[in-house]
Protein backbone atom coordinates (compact mmCIF):
# COMPACT_ATOMS: atom_id res chain seq x y z
CA UNK A 1 0.00 0.00 0.00
CA UNK A 2 1.22 3.52 -0.46
CA UNK A 3 0.43 6.22 2.15
CA UNK A 4 -2.48 6.07 3.99
CA UNK A 5 -4.28 10.01 3.94
CA UNK A 6 -6.44 11.72 6.16
CA UNK A 7 -9.35 13.45 4.33
CA UNK A 8 -9.32 17.17 5.40
CA UNK A 9 -12.14 18.46 2.26
CA UNK A 10 -15.54 18.75 4.43
CA UNK A 11 -17.79 16.85 1.41
CA UNK A 12 -15.62 13.81 1.85
CA UNK A 13 -14.52 13.75 5.48
CA UNK A 14 -17.07 11.10 6.33
CA UNK A 15 -14.47 9.00 4.19
CA UNK A 16 -12.67 9.06 6.83
CA UNK A 17 -15.19 7.18 9.19
CA UNK A 18 -15.56 4.37 6.70
CA UNK A 19 -14.79 0.77 6.68
CA UNK A 20 -11.10 0.08 4.70
CA UNK A 21 -11.35 -0.58 1.13
CA UNK A 22 -9.58 -4.05 1.66
CA UNK A 23 -8.69 -5.97 4.83
CA UNK A 24 -5.92 -4.09 6.71
CA UNK A 25 -4.64 -7.25 7.77
CA UNK A 26 -4.14 -8.33 4.33
CA UNK A 27 -1.51 -5.77 3.80
CA UNK A 28 2.02 -6.92 3.54
CA UNK A 29 3.75 -3.36 3.74
CA UNK A 30 2.92 0.21 3.41
CA UNK A 31 5.52 2.91 1.68
CA UNK A 32 5.11 6.39 2.82
CA UNK A 33 5.76 8.72 0.94
CA UNK A 34 6.01 11.83 3.11
CA UNK A 35 4.83 12.89 6.31
CA UNK A 36 1.60 15.65 5.44
CA UNK A 37 -1.66 14.42 7.14
CA UNK A 38 -3.27 14.18 3.60
CA UNK A 39 -0.48 10.90 3.53
CA UNK A 40 -0.12 9.42 6.30
CA UNK A 41 -2.74 11.01 9.00
CA UNK A 42 -5.09 7.22 8.74
CA UNK A 43 -2.61 5.06 9.65
CA UNK A 44 -3.49 4.70 13.37
CA UNK A 45 -6.83 4.07 12.54
CA UNK A 46 -5.28 1.58 9.98
CA UNK A 47 -3.17 0.03 12.27
CA UNK A 48 -6.38 -0.15 15.34
CA UNK A 49 -8.01 -2.01 12.55
CA UNK A 50 -5.52 -4.52 12.04
CA UNK A 51 -2.55 -3.58 9.89
CA UNK A 52 0.82 -5.04 11.37
CA UNK A 53 3.51 -4.36 8.72
CA UNK A 54 6.20 -2.57 8.48
CA UNK A 55 5.77 1.74 7.77
CA UNK A 56 8.30 1.83 5.36
CA UNK A 57 9.74 5.41 4.72
CA UNK A 58 12.78 7.93 4.78
CA UNK A 59 14.81 8.62 7.80
CA UNK A 60 13.84 12.48 7.73
CA UNK A 61 9.96 11.45 7.40
CA UNK A 62 10.23 8.85 10.04
CA UNK A 63 11.41 11.43 12.42
CA UNK A 64 8.43 13.79 11.34
CA UNK A 65 5.97 11.07 10.72
CA UNK A 66 6.30 10.87 14.89
CA UNK A 67 5.37 14.60 15.70
CA UNK A 68 2.46 14.58 12.84
CA UNK A 69 0.74 11.54 14.23
CA UNK A 70 0.65 12.23 18.10
CA UNK A 71 0.06 16.16 17.16
CA UNK A 72 -3.43 14.96 15.02
CA UNK A 73 -4.13 12.44 17.53
CA UNK A 74 -4.29 14.92 19.77
CA UNK A 75 -5.93 17.03 17.84
CA UNK A 76 -8.88 15.21 17.47
CA UNK A 77 -9.56 14.22 20.84
CA UNK A 78 -9.21 18.18 21.11
CA UNK A 79 -11.59 18.77 18.77
CA UNK A 80 -14.01 15.95 20.25
CA UNK A 81 -14.13 16.86 23.47
CA UNK A 82 -14.86 21.09 22.06
CA UNK A 83 -17.98 19.45 20.59
CA UNK A 84 -19.20 17.75 23.48
CA UNK A 85 -18.55 21.30 25.25
CA UNK A 86 -20.53 23.30 22.70
CA UNK A 87 -23.56 20.29 22.64
CA UNK A 88 -23.61 20.88 25.98
CA UNK A 89 -24.31 24.59 26.01
CA UNK A 90 -26.51 24.20 22.67
CA UNK A 91 -28.60 21.72 25.11
CA UNK A 92 -27.76 18.62 22.60
CA UNK A 93 -25.96 16.61 25.59
CA UNK A 94 -28.02 13.46 25.28
CA UNK A 95 -27.84 13.69 21.66
CA UNK A 96 -26.49 9.83 19.56
CA UNK A 97 -23.74 9.57 18.95
CA UNK A 98 -21.63 11.60 21.10
CA UNK A 99 -18.51 13.25 19.23
CA UNK A 100 -15.46 10.44 19.32
CA UNK A 101 -11.87 11.03 18.11
CA UNK A 102 -10.91 9.36 14.74
CA UNK A 103 -7.91 7.73 16.68
CA UNK A 104 -6.18 7.48 19.85
CA UNK A 105 -2.83 8.88 21.18
CA UNK A 106 -2.26 4.61 21.57
CA UNK A 107 -3.12 3.73 18.27
CA UNK A 108 -1.12 6.72 17.07
CA UNK A 109 2.17 5.09 19.10
CA UNK A 110 1.71 1.83 17.65
CA UNK A 111 1.67 3.06 13.84
CA UNK A 112 4.83 4.84 15.06
CA UNK A 113 6.57 1.82 16.40
CA UNK A 114 5.78 -0.47 12.80
CA UNK A 115 8.42 2.53 11.34
CA UNK A 116 11.26 1.12 9.30
CA UNK A 117 13.35 4.30 8.41
CA UNK A 118 15.61 4.03 5.16
CA UNK A 119 17.61 5.66 3.27
CA UNK A 120 17.46 7.38 0.03
CA UNK A 121 18.37 6.04 -3.58
CA UNK A 122 18.76 2.35 -1.33
CA UNK A 123 17.18 -0.70 -2.83
CA UNK A 124 15.07 -1.98 -0.56
CA UNK A 125 13.63 -5.34 -0.52
CA UNK A 126 9.57 -4.62 0.29
CA UNK A 127 8.30 -8.29 -0.20
CA UNK A 128 9.85 -10.82 -2.43
CA UNK A 129 10.34 -9.95 -5.86
CA UNK A 130 9.49 -6.30 -5.33
CA UNK A 131 12.40 -3.32 -4.28
CA UNK A 132 11.80 0.00 -4.15
CA UNK A 133 13.95 3.05 -4.09
CA UNK A 134 13.58 6.59 -2.68
CA UNK A 135 14.38 9.85 -4.81
CA UNK A 136 13.65 13.03 -3.66
CA UNK A 137 10.47 14.44 -4.51
CA UNK A 138 11.49 18.76 -3.58
CA UNK A 139 8.20 18.57 -1.84
CA UNK A 140 8.99 18.82 2.11
CA UNK A 141 12.04 17.91 4.18
CA UNK A 142 11.87 13.89 3.48
CA UNK A 143 9.89 13.70 0.94
CA UNK A 144 10.33 11.33 -1.96
CA UNK A 145 8.75 9.34 -5.32
CA UNK A 146 9.04 5.59 -4.90
CA UNK A 147 10.57 3.78 -7.90
CA UNK A 148 9.23 -0.46 -7.52
CA UNK A 149 11.55 -2.69 -9.35
CA UNK A 150 8.48 -5.92 -8.99
CA UNK A 151 9.23 -8.90 -10.80
CA UNK A 152 7.35 -11.87 -11.67
CA UNK A 153 9.08 -15.11 -13.36
CA UNK A 154 11.16 -13.22 -16.42
CA UNK A 155 8.53 -10.65 -16.31
CA UNK A 156 9.93 -6.94 -15.30
CA UNK A 157 7.87 -4.20 -14.57
CA UNK A 158 9.04 -0.57 -13.09
CA UNK A 159 6.28 1.27 -11.73
CA UNK A 160 6.85 5.49 -10.17
CA UNK A 161 4.97 7.10 -7.21
CA UNK A 162 5.45 10.69 -7.76
CA UNK A 163 4.03 11.24 -4.11
CA UNK A 164 4.13 15.34 -4.36
CA UNK A 165 6.26 16.76 -6.58
CA UNK A 166 7.71 20.32 -5.05
CA UNK A 167 8.85 23.38 -7.25
CA UNK A 168 12.31 24.39 -8.39
CA UNK A 169 14.32 26.38 -6.63
CA UNK A 170 12.51 26.94 -3.30
CA UNK A 171 14.64 27.58 -0.10
CA UNK A 172 15.83 25.23 2.04
CA UNK A 173 15.06 21.84 0.65
CA UNK A 174 16.62 20.53 -2.88
CA UNK A 175 14.75 20.07 -5.93
CA UNK A 176 12.91 17.52 -7.06
CA UNK A 177 15.05 14.68 -8.63
CA UNK A 178 14.78 12.99 -12.12
CA UNK A 179 13.29 9.81 -12.66
CA UNK A 180 14.28 8.64 -15.78
CA UNK A 181 12.54 5.09 -16.27
CA UNK A 182 9.29 3.95 -15.80
CA UNK A 183 6.66 1.60 -17.15
CA UNK A 184 3.81 3.22 -15.12
CA UNK A 185 3.62 6.08 -13.07
CA UNK A 186 1.11 7.28 -10.66
CA UNK A 187 1.52 10.93 -10.00
CA UNK A 188 0.09 14.04 -7.95
CA UNK A 189 -1.95 16.60 -9.95
CA UNK A 190 -2.61 19.08 -6.97
CA UNK A 191 -2.11 22.26 -9.79
CA UNK A 192 -2.07 20.14 -12.49
CA UNK A 193 -4.23 23.60 -13.74
CA UNK A 194 -2.12 26.87 -13.15
CA UNK A 195 1.03 28.01 -12.75
CA UNK A 196 2.15 29.71 -9.50
CA UNK A 197 2.14 33.34 -11.26
CA UNK A 198 3.55 36.03 -8.94
CA UNK A 199 3.98 39.72 -9.49
CA UNK A 200 7.36 39.69 -8.34
CA UNK A 201 8.86 37.14 -6.03
CA UNK A 202 7.21 35.74 -3.06
CA UNK A 203 9.16 37.39 -0.23
CA UNK A 204 8.77 41.08 -1.75
CA UNK A 205 5.16 39.75 -1.72
CA UNK A 206 5.09 38.97 1.90
CA UNK A 207 7.49 41.98 2.64
CA UNK A 208 4.24 44.21 1.09
CA UNK A 209 1.62 42.66 2.65
CA UNK A 210 3.43 42.68 6.15
CA UNK A 211 4.17 46.69 5.80
CA UNK A 212 1.26 47.22 4.78
CA UNK A 213 -0.96 45.59 7.59
CA UNK A 214 1.82 47.03 10.51
CA UNK A 215 0.82 50.79 9.14
CA UNK A 216 -2.71 49.83 9.41
CA UNK A 217 -1.81 49.00 13.38
CA UNK A 218 -3.23 45.38 12.57
CA UNK A 219 -1.95 42.24 12.63
CA UNK A 220 -1.27 39.39 9.58
CA UNK A 221 -2.72 36.24 10.92
CA UNK A 222 -1.50 33.29 8.28
CA UNK A 223 -3.21 29.15 8.50
CA UNK A 224 0.04 27.37 8.41
CA UNK A 225 1.16 23.98 7.41
CA UNK A 226 3.72 22.85 10.82
CA UNK A 227 5.04 20.88 8.31
CA UNK A 228 7.28 22.65 5.95
CA UNK A 229 4.95 25.81 5.42
CA UNK A 230 6.12 27.11 8.60
CA UNK A 231 9.81 26.84 8.10
CA UNK A 232 9.40 28.31 4.78
CA UNK A 233 7.63 31.45 5.96
CA UNK A 234 10.35 31.35 8.72
CA UNK A 235 12.56 31.82 6.01
CA UNK A 236 11.72 34.34 4.30
CA UNK A 237 10.98 36.48 7.15
CA UNK A 238 13.92 36.27 8.29
CA UNK A 239 15.70 37.68 5.21
CA UNK A 240 13.33 40.61 5.55
CA UNK A 241 14.12 40.86 9.06
CA UNK A 242 17.65 41.07 8.46
CA UNK A 243 17.43 43.34 5.33
CA UNK A 244 15.16 45.71 7.28
CA UNK A 245 12.44 45.11 5.38
CA UNK A 246 9.91 45.07 7.25
CA UNK A 247 9.43 47.27 11.07
CA UNK A 248 10.24 44.99 14.21
CA UNK A 249 7.28 43.13 15.55
CA UNK A 250 6.72 39.99 17.23
CA UNK A 251 6.34 36.93 15.03
CA UNK A 252 4.26 33.94 16.83
CA UNK A 253 4.63 30.66 15.57
CA UNK A 254 1.95 29.36 17.26
CA UNK A 255 1.78 25.43 17.01
CA UNK A 256 3.62 23.12 19.08
CA UNK A 257 4.16 20.90 16.05
CA UNK A 258 5.91 23.86 14.17
CA UNK A 259 8.17 23.68 17.19
CA UNK A 260 8.99 20.29 17.23
CA UNK A 261 9.31 20.13 12.93
CA UNK A 262 11.45 22.68 13.44
CA UNK A 263 13.92 21.22 15.68
CA UNK A 264 13.88 18.12 13.19
CA UNK A 265 14.89 20.65 10.35
CA UNK A 266 17.79 21.61 12.22
CA UNK A 267 18.63 17.80 13.29
CA UNK A 268 18.36 17.08 9.48
CA UNK A 269 20.77 19.99 8.03
CA UNK A 270 22.37 17.37 5.40
CA UNK A 271 19.23 17.98 3.44
CA UNK A 272 19.31 21.47 2.85
CA UNK A 273 20.08 23.24 -0.43
CA UNK A 274 23.25 25.36 -0.68
CA UNK A 275 21.30 28.93 -0.44
CA UNK A 276 20.66 27.50 3.10
CA UNK A 277 23.84 26.65 3.87
CA UNK A 278 25.70 29.95 2.53
CA UNK A 279 23.25 31.77 5.01
CA UNK A 280 24.02 29.48 8.02
CA UNK A 281 27.87 29.95 7.12
CA UNK A 282 26.86 34.12 7.26
CA UNK A 283 25.42 33.40 10.54
CA UNK A 284 21.86 34.25 9.44
CA UNK A 285 20.13 31.31 10.60
CA UNK A 286 17.22 31.11 8.75
CA UNK A 287 15.18 29.55 11.33
CA UNK A 288 16.35 31.88 14.00
CA UNK A 289 16.08 35.17 14.40
CA UNK A 290 14.79 38.52 16.40
CA UNK A 291 11.41 38.73 17.21
CA UNK A 292 10.46 35.37 16.48
CA UNK A 293 8.22 33.32 19.77
CA UNK A 294 7.43 29.51 19.20
CA UNK A 295 4.92 28.94 21.59
CA UNK A 296 3.81 25.46 22.78
CA UNK A 297 1.37 25.53 25.54
CA UNK A 298 -2.25 26.74 25.38
CA UNK A 299 -1.47 29.30 27.73
CA UNK A 300 0.92 30.41 25.93
CA UNK A 301 -1.58 30.68 23.11
CA UNK A 302 -4.16 32.22 24.50
CA UNK A 303 -1.70 35.35 25.67
CA UNK A 304 -1.23 36.45 21.78
CA UNK A 305 -5.10 37.63 22.16
CA UNK A 306 -3.51 40.00 24.27
CA UNK A 307 -0.89 41.46 21.94
CA UNK A 308 -2.33 45.36 21.30
CA UNK A 309 -0.68 46.70 17.93
CA UNK A 310 1.19 45.12 14.63
CA UNK A 311 2.35 40.98 14.96
CA UNK A 312 2.10 38.12 12.49
CA UNK A 313 0.52 35.05 14.11
CA UNK A 314 1.48 31.73 12.15
CA UNK A 315 -0.88 29.16 13.72
CA UNK A 316 -2.11 25.61 12.56
CA UNK A 317 -4.07 24.13 10.71
CA UNK A 318 -3.06 25.02 7.30
CA UNK A 319 -6.51 24.46 5.96
CA UNK A 320 -8.64 26.06 9.35
CA UNK A 321 -10.34 22.84 9.43
CA UNK A 322 -8.67 22.18 13.18
CA UNK A 323 -6.56 23.11 15.84
CA UNK A 324 -5.63 26.72 17.07
CA UNK A 325 -5.64 29.08 13.81
CA UNK A 326 -9.72 28.97 14.82
CA UNK A 327 -9.32 30.33 18.11
CA UNK A 328 -6.77 33.25 16.21
CA UNK A 329 -9.32 33.68 13.49
CA UNK A 330 -12.21 34.33 15.81
CA UNK A 331 -10.34 37.04 18.01
CA UNK A 332 -9.13 38.93 14.22
CA UNK A 333 -11.90 37.53 11.11
CA UNK A 334 -14.22 41.02 12.19
CA UNK A 335 -11.17 43.94 12.51
CA UNK A 336 -10.48 45.24 8.47
CA UNK A 337 -7.27 46.55 10.09
CA UNK A 338 -6.22 42.94 10.08
CA UNK A 339 -5.02 40.73 6.68
CA UNK A 340 -6.06 37.16 6.43
CA UNK A 341 -2.91 35.56 4.52
CA UNK A 342 -3.20 32.44 2.63
CA UNK A 343 -0.05 30.19 1.42
CA UNK A 344 -1.09 27.08 0.73
CA UNK A 345 -3.56 24.75 -1.04
CA UNK A 346 -7.28 25.23 0.61
CA UNK A 347 -9.17 22.42 0.22
CA UNK A 348 -12.70 21.68 -1.05
CA UNK A 349 -15.33 22.84 1.69
CA UNK A 350 -13.00 24.00 4.08
CA UNK A 351 -13.09 27.05 6.61
CA UNK A 352 -10.27 28.34 4.43
CA UNK A 353 -11.38 27.86 1.04
CA UNK A 354 -14.46 29.49 2.22
CA UNK A 355 -12.79 32.49 3.32
CA UNK A 356 -10.70 32.70 0.02
CA UNK A 357 -13.79 32.12 -1.87
CA UNK A 358 -14.85 35.52 -0.66
CA UNK A 359 -18.22 34.15 1.54
CA UNK A 360 -19.30 36.92 3.40
CA UNK A 361 -20.05 35.01 6.82
CA UNK A 362 -18.29 32.40 8.20
CA UNK A 363 -18.83 29.55 11.12
CA UNK A 364 -16.59 29.23 13.72
CA UNK A 365 -17.06 27.08 16.46
CA UNK A 366 -21.08 27.00 16.16
CA UNK A 367 -20.83 30.38 15.55
CA UNK A 368 -20.86 32.80 12.90
CA UNK A 369 -18.27 35.77 11.84
CA UNK A 370 -18.19 38.65 9.25
CA UNK A 371 -15.16 38.12 7.46
CA UNK A 372 -14.27 42.42 7.45
CA UNK A 373 -10.39 41.87 7.56
CA UNK A 374 -8.50 41.96 4.38
CA UNK A 375 -7.97 38.35 2.73
CA UNK A 376 -4.64 37.81 0.85
CA UNK A 377 -3.15 34.74 -1.32
CA UNK A 378 0.78 34.38 -2.19
CA UNK A 379 0.83 31.24 -4.43
CA UNK A 380 4.30 30.91 -4.47
CA UNK A 381 5.28 29.34 -1.13
CA UNK A 382 2.81 26.41 -2.45
CA UNK A 383 5.40 23.16 -1.16
CA UNK A 384 3.47 21.71 -4.20
CA UNK A 385 4.91 22.26 -8.03
CA UNK A 386 2.64 23.89 -10.58
CA UNK A 387 1.28 22.58 -14.24
CA UNK A 388 4.88 23.30 -15.08
CA UNK A 389 6.72 22.15 -12.52
CA UNK A 390 4.58 18.72 -12.98
CA UNK A 391 5.22 18.38 -16.66
CA UNK A 392 8.75 19.21 -16.39
CA UNK A 393 9.15 16.10 -13.57
CA UNK A 394 7.23 13.54 -15.83
CA UNK A 395 9.19 14.91 -19.20
CA UNK A 396 12.87 13.33 -17.32
CA UNK A 397 11.49 9.96 -18.81
CA UNK A 398 13.86 9.31 -21.29
CA UNK A 399 11.04 6.91 -23.04
CA UNK A 400 7.25 6.89 -22.70
CA UNK A 401 5.79 4.78 -20.19
CA UNK A 402 2.83 2.41 -20.92
CA UNK A 403 0.59 4.77 -18.99
CA UNK A 404 0.45 7.81 -16.59
CA UNK A 405 -2.61 7.71 -13.66
CA UNK A 406 -3.33 10.96 -12.30
CA UNK A 407 -4.46 11.00 -8.71
CA UNK A 408 -4.57 13.53 -5.46
CA UNK A 409 -6.07 16.73 -7.48
CA UNK A 410 -9.83 18.28 -8.30
CA UNK A 411 -11.03 16.69 -10.81
CA UNK A 412 -10.78 19.88 -13.04
CA UNK A 413 -6.97 20.05 -12.28
CA UNK A 414 -6.50 16.00 -12.84
CA UNK A 415 -8.35 16.37 -16.61
CA UNK A 416 -6.60 19.80 -16.98
CA UNK A 417 -3.03 18.28 -16.56
CA UNK A 418 -3.94 14.83 -18.20
CA UNK A 419 -4.75 17.03 -21.48
CA UNK A 420 -1.55 18.72 -21.45
CA UNK A 421 0.12 15.34 -20.98
CA UNK A 422 -1.45 13.82 -23.79
CA UNK A 423 -1.28 16.77 -26.22
CA UNK A 424 2.74 17.87 -25.06
CA UNK A 425 4.64 14.63 -23.95
CA UNK A 426 2.35 12.36 -25.83
CA UNK A 427 1.91 10.02 -23.07
CA UNK A 428 -1.42 7.34 -22.50
CA UNK A 429 -3.00 8.65 -19.47
CA UNK A 430 -6.25 8.12 -17.08
CA UNK A 431 -7.72 9.95 -14.77
CA UNK A 432 -8.80 7.08 -12.42
CA UNK A 433 -12.32 7.56 -10.37
CA UNK A 434 -12.74 6.94 -6.71
CA UNK A 435 -12.82 3.46 -5.96
CA UNK A 436 -11.76 2.26 -9.04
CA UNK A 437 -8.58 -0.85 -10.04
CA UNK A 438 -6.11 -1.25 -12.45
CA UNK A 439 -4.39 -4.43 -13.60
CA UNK A 440 -0.83 -4.06 -13.99
CA UNK A 441 0.18 -6.09 -17.57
Amino acid sequence: MIDCGLFQERVYESRNWGPPLLPPSSIDALVLTHAHVDHCGLLPRLVAQGFSGPIITTQATAELLAVMLRDSAKIQLEDANYKIKRHRREGRENAKPQPQPLYTLDDAEQAIRQVQPEAFRDWITVVPNVRLQFHDAGHILGSASLEFDATEGSLRRTVIFSGDIGQWNKPIIPDPAPVKRADYVVMESTYGDREHQEEGDVGSKLGRIIQETSARGGKVVIPIFALERAQELMYHISRLVHEEQIPKLPVYVDSPMAVDVTEIFRKFQEHFDEETWKLIKLGEPPLQFPGLKMTRSTEESRLINDVRGPAIIMSTAGMCNAGRIKHHLRQTIENPKNTLLFVGYQGEGTLGRQILDGKPRVRIHGREFHVKAKVERIYGFSAHGDRTDLLRWLGHLESPPKHVYLTHGEEDASLRLAHDIQQELKFPVTVPQYESAYDIE
